[in-house]
């Protein structure tokens, strides 16, 4: 029971963060960055290929999934998103093209697998890194250390983002750039920087979530496209106007789902496992349907 909590933890602080990822990038650009779950699974693939490739534990290269999910998310904006903002495009387009990009990133991703596969044999189709987490003791009880590192990272981002945008000056001008785009161009404000920024660092958390996601689930190409439903569902519950409400969202539809699947198993039987993305899914249309604007509308906020 506890290693089955510490594990439904650890994988709602990476939804948590995933979700964040999707709120930031529409805040600023209006778009629903359906690329995100290609940069999930390349933020699993970076983990999992420099672990074998360089060393040490997982741990040691979730850093470099984060920054590897900043470059592609910089890189999106400049080659796709950028041009499609100057042009004025509607959001169904903004959202369109990043459908478009994310079967390309799913694509070379499947390339680099079989690079792996062929020319290193690592297992890279299907892979279990669980098995590589460090116990930890706790008196009587092991946990692993992920469930302990997981949801640290997630506060840590939350204070992160909360100096970032209260306390400098970057980051007040990328605040008024996404609450009033007009006024904040007439007093000077580059627009684009601000567009940039979301980029880099919504690519860096969709990076890093997915590198933290290969001590929870397992690796495959297509892991990020059956975990996509979860990160919005929790940045539509948490209020896509939030950030630090896709936090919380993300955290507690992670949460539910595993904890909720898990406990429906013990009363109908382990069939019921395969429906599990149906729980993200009923919390995207009640959501909708009763308080679209989610859980920020209990503290008002729009950060």
């Amino acid at each position: 029971m506890l290693d089955l909590f510490v594990k439904a933890v650890a994988y709602s602080s990476c939804i948590g963060i995933g979700a964040t990822s999707i709120t930031l990038i529409y805040n600023a650009t209006k778009t629903f960055n359906f690329a995100h779950a290609s940069l999930v699974a390349w933020g699993m693939y970076v983990v999992f290929a420099s672990t074998h490739l360089i060393g040490h534990t997982p741990y040691h290269h979730f850093l470099l999934a984060a920054l590897f999910g900043s470059l592609i998310g910089g890189s999106i904006y400049a080659t796709v998103n950028r041009r499609l903002l100057k042009a004025k495009a509607k959001e169904i387009t903004l959202m369109m093209s990043t459908l478009g990009v994310d079967l390309v990133l799913y694509g070379f991703l499947n390339v680099f697998s079989d690079y792996l596969l062929r020319v290193h044999r690592l297992p890279a189709k299907y892979f279990i890194f669980e098995t590589r987490d460090i116990a930890i003791v706790l008196g009587p009880f092991s946990v692993r250390l992920i469930g302990l590192v997981a949801p640290v990272v997630l506060v840590s981002i939350v204070v992160l983002l909360h100096t970032f945008l209260t306390r400098t000056k970057l980051g007040v001008s990328m605040r008024a750039g996404i609450e009033n785009p007009e006024l904040a161009s007439l007093s000077g404000i580059n627009l684009e920087v601000t567009y940039l920024i979301a980029w880099l660092v919504g690519g860096a958390l969709a990076g890093l979530s997915g590198g933290m996601l290969t001590l929870v689930v397992t690796g495959y190409t297509e892991a990020g496209m059956t975990m996509v439903v979860s990160f919005f569902a929790g940045a539509i519950a948490g209020g896509l106007y939030s950030i630090y409400g896709a936090l919380l969202g993300g955290f507690l539809v992670g949460l539910g789902e595993y904890l909720g699947v898990s406990a429906l198993a013990t009363l109908v039987g382990g069939w019921i496992y395969a429906y599990r993305p149906a729980i993200p899914l009923v919390v995207i249309a009640t959501t909708l349907l009763i308080q679209p604007g989610g859980l920020a509308v209990l503290w008002g906020g729009r950060k």
